[in-house]
């Protein structure tokens, strides 16, 4: 009878810690990271450096960084596919609203950004669904700032924003703006 009493009791609190965990788990996921696995070859050499031979990188997806969708050139990020809402793709942040950039194949060869979008593009060129293909992405389908490199344990590291020098922008118009206003 003890027995029965002491199996009530473990049921009961594994109930009530799996009401409280699930709620919980759920709030970190959706409010402040996650992992991801990143496939295919878009982001070589950055991420998945040796292709799938040795499986794929997985990555800690900071959600609290971008939640007032503040991003910053060189960041790698995730975002909803404009092309396909079903699926997230992740590329490096070449440019931000107000810049002046230098297209590779997109239907204007020079574009201003513009507000409340960024132009994003894999460091693979030739093997990414970009920016290049699709146009400048709109702020709000930023999901999150990939901020390190979890998986495989040998590639364990931070991911540093970085560009290289032949993407920088041209021209920052805000920015330029703003340095004006500051002579006056």
């Amino acid at each position: 009878m003890a027995q029965a009493g002491a199996g009530r009791r473990y049921v009961r609190a594994f109930v009530s810690g799996f009401f409280v965990a699930v709620p919980v788990t759920v709030t970190v996921l959706d409010r402040f990271a996650y992992v991801a696995r990143v496939e295919g070859a878009s982001m070589q050499p950055s991420l998945n450096p040796e292709g799938n031979v040795t499986g794929s990188d997985v990555v800690l997806l900071n959600r609290w960084s971008v939640r007032n969708y503040q991003v910053r050139r060189g960041d790698i990020v995730s975002v909803l596919s404009p092309k396909n809402p079903q699926q997230k793709i992740i590329k490096r942040v070449i440019a931000l609203e107000g810049d002046f950039i230098k297209t590779l194949g997109y239907k204007n060869r020079y574009l201003k950004v513009p507000d409340g979008h960024f132009w994003i593009e894999g460091d693979h060129h030739g093997h990414s669904l970009d920016s290049n293909s699709f146009g400048p992405v709109s702020l709000g389908l930023v999901h999150g700032r990939a901020s390190h490199i979890i998986w495989p344990p040998n590639r364990w590291q931070r991911i540093e924003p970085s560009i290289p020098p032949e993407r920088m922008p041209l021209l920052n118009w805000h920015a330029d703006a703003t340095e004006d206003e500051e002579k006056d």
